[in-house]
């Protein structure tokens, strides 16, 4: 399979740049991967299409402000984007500069506080921050919301606040897990409401998110890694969700990646056997996959040559997929991160 069977062509005119003015007002499109139907809904419509004993799976990580800018002691501009804290003091980051810094050297950030290279990690640089303030804190204090580099705009007060979800809870991600950028406070007691459960889990999403694969055979593509947790709990909710014959729906393609990650380390990948836990996950779903948890996956629309809209051509048919975002570009739909949303229907694999 090519990674040219992954793209397509979207005007610019269709990245969203903002979100809407109400985080319920998107548009859906409905997409039946049984019979390759589309429909359009409207977002706020969503319990409509759920049931009393469903369940439905939020990523609850939360965003930091992982972007920092500053310079080499030596001389040189650098921007750091932390995609890992490791622990108190050390994380991972890509650097950008016009050399690369050496191991040993050191960087001021934001004229604040200093960081070592230690180590390289293939394209990620490890940094000991020389404070006593821990990682996190320092970047709540200096660093800058990453917002994808699709949007045009440096980030304000607004998306401080609409590029986390409602429900977020966990600091680690470097990019949101833009399916729950959906839902409000409102959303989640109307589908409690109807009988609908709800549960969490957390995988920090990282910056290989938005990259695209750059082989042809994607069969040679490596996958970025990324921490997730289950908790014991949302295994329970999964097991009588499935027992009572009601279906999972993943919000996002986190979600999704953590719960087949679960199943795919299970001792018989069976629903039955899902593993709690924390882990690092490297998953990457491509057409020809049998998903084990979710049968209903609620996402946002993904960027072309991308492992996600893979990973959406694998859970709907590759031609529901193209034929629905075709459908999606005639009609205007709003596209990546800030954009309207899908809710796709399992297509079934004999």
């Amino acid at each position: 399979m090519r990674t040219e069977d992954f793209d397509f062509y979207l005007p610019d005119s269709l990245i969203a740049q903002h979100p809407t003015s109400d985080r319920t007002a998107s548009r859906m499109l409905h997409v039946n991967g049984i019979d390759g139907s589309l429909h359009d809904e409207a977002f706020s419509d969503l319990a409509n299409f759920l049931n009393a004993g469903d369940l439905v799976v939020f990523n609850d990580t939360r965003v930091i402000k992982a972007r920092l800018f500053g310079h080499k002691l030596t001389g040189g501009n650098v921007e750091v984007l932390i995609e890992r804290v490791i622990d108190q003091h050390t994380a991972y980051a890509h650097v950008r500069a016009s050399r690369a810094p050496k191991i040993g050297s050191q960087l001021t950030l934001s004229d604040a506080f200093n960081v070592e290279v230690t180590a390289r990690h293939d394209d990620l640089f490890e940094l000991h921050f020389l404070s006593d303030i821990s990682v996190l804190d320092l970047l709540e204090q200096h660093g800058a919301l990453p917002l994808p580099p699709y949007i045009t705009h440096a980030a304000t007060h607004e998306d401080e606040e609409r590029y986390q979800t409602v429900f977020s809870k966990h600091l680690g991600a470097v990019a949101a897990p833009t399916a729950g950028l959906h839902f409000n406070e409102a959303m989640l007691v109307q589908l409690k409401q109807k009988g609908i459960d709800i549960a969490y889990v957390t995988l920090h999403v990282g910056a290989g998110t938005f990259q695209p694969v750059r082989v042809d055979n994607i069969n040679e593509h490596i996958m970025h890694s990324e921490l997730y947790n289950i908790s014991q709990d949302t295994i329970e909710m999964i097991r009588q969700t499935k027992n009572r014959g009601g279906k999972v729906t993943a919000i996002g393609t986190t979600a999704l990646r953590a719960l087949e990650s679960a199943a795919r380390l299970s001792a018989t990948n069976i629903t039955g056997n899902l593993q709690a836990g924390s882990g690092e996950t490297d998953i990457f779903i491509t057409p020809g996959y049998r998903f084990k948890v979710v049968d209903r996956l609620f996402t946002n629309f993904h960027l072309p040559k991308s492992t996600l809209l893979m990973l959406v051509s694998a859970f709907a048919g590759m031609d529901n997929i193209k034929k629905a975002y075709a459908h999606a570009i005639s009609a205007q739909y709003r596209f990546f991160s800030y954009g309207d949303a899908m809710l796709i229907e399992q297509q079934l694999i004999d």
